[in-house]
């Protein structure tokens, strides 16, 4: 298996820079794995997927403002640093990574607005940097102030404020992640009383999106990311018929859990896993050669999947993190 097999064309016209006026207005792409067949629909038609035994899986981490913008000693040199996660108890210690890496060195201060700065404690393994705040106060506050919503690098233009809430699930609630769980921006209140109607249990898990998530692949490792799964969640995903997962956090986090992990994941799901609670999965579209795509590949299979993902460029999905979706079934 190479890294290249996970491969496929997409124009750049295709990808989606802004989000639709209607969360729930997605194009929804269903795979049928056991006919291997596919159907176009629409997300508002998710809920009638859903069955009574069904479990659906939300991972309610919430987007943070983690890019920040700031300069080096005497106003030279702009500085971009994008926090990852607080590696300290008081969230004043962080990794991140920081531009110009070359040029910031151990024991150099980073200067924000409002006072606040930073200094460079070390290097890390994957060329990210340890950062200390010299801030008093909440530190997520401060983000919320100076922070930018940490939009992808496909997204070709700066954030607004229409991203500070459309970059967030509506059922975000703990902060810790630095790119949305982009499967759960289609859902809606309505969506999700919908979803219980249709006699589904939800069961809410957290897991911080890091940066294992959107590095590229490096050898059979990914970088480490936070989870929890709640004892009343874990007991809804072991007593349902099928788990439904909403996006490959939530999929990570329960197969994890199954595993016997806790607290942090490394796991890598690829072709040739074993899923243990996973039984279907609405997922957005991926890039190339990810680590994401290649966890839709283990569920579905990854000739099905990317013939699944032609017809999406043919039939004109929109792509990535504001696009439409994909369901698994």
């Amino acid at each position: 298996m190479h890294l290249s097999d996970f491969d496929f064309h997409l124009p750049e016209t295709s990808i989606a820079q802004t989000p639709l006026a209607d969360r729930a207005g997605a194009r929804m792409l269903v795979l049928h794995r056991g006919l291997e067949t596919w159907e176009d629909r629409m997300f508002r038609e998710f809920p009638t997927f859903l069955r009574a035994g069904d479990c659906l899986v939300l991972n309610t981490s919430r987007v943070f403002p983690s890019r920040l913008f700031g300069h080096r000693a005497a106003g030279s040199g702009k500085v971009e640093v994008f926090l990852l996660r607080p590696i300290s108890p008081d969230a004043g210690t962080w990794e991140a990574l920081v531009r110009p890496g070359r040029k910031m060195r151990t024991g150099e201060t980073v200067y924000f607005d409002g006072g606040i700065e930073a200094k460079i404690l070390g290097r890390g393994e994957f060329g990210e940097r340890t950062l200390r705040f010299h801030a008093p106060g909440d530190i997520y506050e401060k983000l919320n102030v100076i922070g930018h919503v940490p939009l992808p690098p496909y997204i070709k233009r700066p954030d607004t404020e229409q991203d500070r809430e459309r970059y967030q699930t509506v059922f975000a609630r703990d902060p810790g992640s630095v790119a949305a769980p982009t499967a759960g921006l289609h859902f809606t209140p309505e969506i999700l009383a919908e979803c219980r109607q249709a006699g589904a249990a939800i069961a809410e898990i957290t897991l911080h999106v890091g940066l294992g998530t959107f590095q590229p692949v490096r050898g059979d490792k990914l970088h480490a990311e936070r989870f929890e799964i709640p004892p009343e969640s874990a007991q809804r995903v072991h007593a349902a018929e099928r788990v439904v997962c909403v996006g490959t956090t939530s999929v990570r986090a329960v197969e994890s859990s199954m595993l016997g992990k806790n607290g942090e994941t490394d796991l890598f799901i690829r072709p040739g896993f074993q899923f243990q609670k996973t039984g279907a999965m609405l997922t957005n579209f991926h890039l190339p050669q990810s680590s994401l795509l290649m966890l839709v590949c283990a569920l579905a299979g990854k000739d099905f999947v990317l013939a699944a993902y032609r017809h999406a460029v043919e039939a004109g999905y929109r792509f990535y993190s504001y696009g439409d979706c994909m369901l698994i079934v």
